[in-house]
This record gives structure tokens, C-alpha cells and sequence, in this order.
């Protein structure tokens, strides 16, 4: 019956423990969401990267060579900064330099992103992969008014080309052996559906055609929005070729 007295002392002494280490606790958590504030301002402040294509075009044919190039801020200097790829969201193993050059597949289309030791991660560009004869190529499917972008008409592995034609709406815009458009100080009358007919060899063949839009120089920043998000939208031919007609070009599948 003695050891009463000392119950209450023992009883106090836990919920003084108890607390210590509540409190512990509590300034424990707040240490680590100061430190994860830190980190995500640290990385917010960090320059964008940026992915470049090259050659420039969007859309591409299947054994193509492309060359995809990540960039940070100019004051990275020469330094090579390790660098991470992604393609549709999933990182590409084995890949940990600024620039990475591969002969393009089917499996290759969709949207590439890059980011590097000092920098966030870049914003998406989308390469279309068709598997055609012939292949209008451009930069992007919408420019401002006043700016200067070529047209290329590609055959599959740069064979030769002859009697090239450019179309526009379905009217013949320009004919030479030039594979190569180059359209200056573009305004509203650019905008269109563009295709282009060549000869390769004796055949002659035709593009798909691609829809191109000139706005008008943005007066806000919501109108600049709106123009890059739509510099960002691919059409069903970049996804969804269409099967070359066999009737016409029966020997493409062999050569494929």
C-alpha cells in the first residue's frame, strides 16, 4: 500500500514525456514541409528547358534521321549537364545527353520532353512519324502574321525528286525541281491546306495534306496562349496514316 503515494508521480512523469515528444513531432513536420517548400521553390526558380527538332519538321517519315536537342538557359555555359528524355511521359533509358540523334520507326510519334540538372522540365514537342512516299514537312501548323517559314516536300530516304508542285486549297501555288517553299512576311491569305506532287522516277505521287493557320499578332497574353497551345495540336495523319493505295504504288510495300 506504500507504492500509492508514488503512482501520481509516475502517472504526471509519462504525460510529460508524452508531451516532449508530441511536440517533438510537431516541429519535426514543419522542419520538413519548410524543406519540401524549399526544394519546390528551388526548382520553380530553375530556367526552363526547351527541346529543339533537326532538322526543324514536325512530321517526318519512317527511317528518317532526326536529331532532338535539349536546351537550358544561356548561362549554363559549355558545361555538360546530365540530361533526362522522356517520350509520352515514360523516361527513355540510356539516354542521359543534350542531344540524341536515331533513326525514326512508327513507335517513334508523339511527344518529346527534356530536362537537365539546371532546369525544370521542358514543355512537350510533338513529332509525327507517317509512312509514305512523299511528305509535306513543316516547322508548325500555325504562325503570326509577318513571319518567314519553308515548306518541304520529302520523299521516303531523300530519293531524288522531279517536277515538284505545291498546292494550296488545290491550286497549283508554286512548280519547280526545288524541294523547298519559302514563304516570306506570311499574312491571312497563307492560311490553307498545302500538299505537294512530285516524280519519283516515272511515278508521280501526292502528299497528304496539311492545314496551316496565320493569325494575326496577338494583342494579350491569353491571345499568345491560345496561339502556342494550337502550335501544339497534331492531325490525323500524323497519328492515323492512311494505307498507301496498293492499286496505285504496288510496289511500296516490298520497298518497305
Amino acid at each position: 500500500m506504500r507504492i500509492l503515494p508514488f503512482l501520481p508521480l509516475a502517472m504526471e512523469s509519462n504525460w510529460a514525456n508524452y508531451k516532449h515528444l508530441q511536440t517533438l513531432s510537431q516541429m519535426l513536420l514543419w522542419t520538413a514541409v519548410l524543406a519540401l517548400a524549399l526544394v519546390a521553390g528551388t526548382h520553380a526558380d530553375l530556367p526552363k528547358a526547351v527541346v529543339k527538332l533537326e532538322p526543324p519538321w514536325i512530321q517526318v517519315l519512317k527511317e528518317d534521321n532526326v536529331t532532338l536537342k535539349c536546351e537550358g538557359a544561356h548561362d549554363l555555359g559549355n558545361y555538360s549537364y546530365s540530361t533526362q528524355w522522356f517520350h509520352n511521359g515514360s523516361r527513355i533509358s540510356g539516354q542521359d545527353q543534350s542531344s540524341y540523334r536515331f533513326k525514326v520507326t512508327m513507335n517513334d510519334s508523339g511527344e518529346y520532353q527534356c530536362q537537365m540538372d539546371q532546369t525544370s522540365l521542358s514543355g512537350p514537342v510533338y513529332l509525327g512519324v507517317t509512312s509514305d512516299w512523299l511528305l509535306l514537312q513543316t516547322s508548325q501548323l500555325v504562325f503570326q502574321e509577318g513571319e518567314t517559314f519553308t515548306l518541304k516536300c520529302h520523299s521516303w530516304k531523300s530519293q531524288a525528286l522531279n517536277k515538284i508542285t505545291f498546292f494550296q486549297n488545290g491550286n497549283p501555288m508554286r512548280f519547280s525541281n526545288n524541294n523547298s517553299w519559302l514563304i516570306s512576311k506570311a499574312n491571312h491569305t497563307h492560311s490553307g491546306d498545302y500538299y505537294c506532287k512530285a516524280f519519283l522516277g516515272k511515278n508521280l505521287h501526292t502528299s497528304k495534306s496539311v492545314t496551316l493557320t496565320v493569325r494575326a499578332n496577338p494583342i494579350d497574353d491569353e491571345e499568345a496562349a491560345k496561339t502556342e497551345a494550337e502550335n501544339t495540336i497534331t492531325y490525323s495523319l500524323l497519328k492515323h496514316p492512311e494505307a498507301v493505295d496498293e492499286d496505285t504504288e504496288p510496289d511500296y510495300q516490298n520497298h518497305l
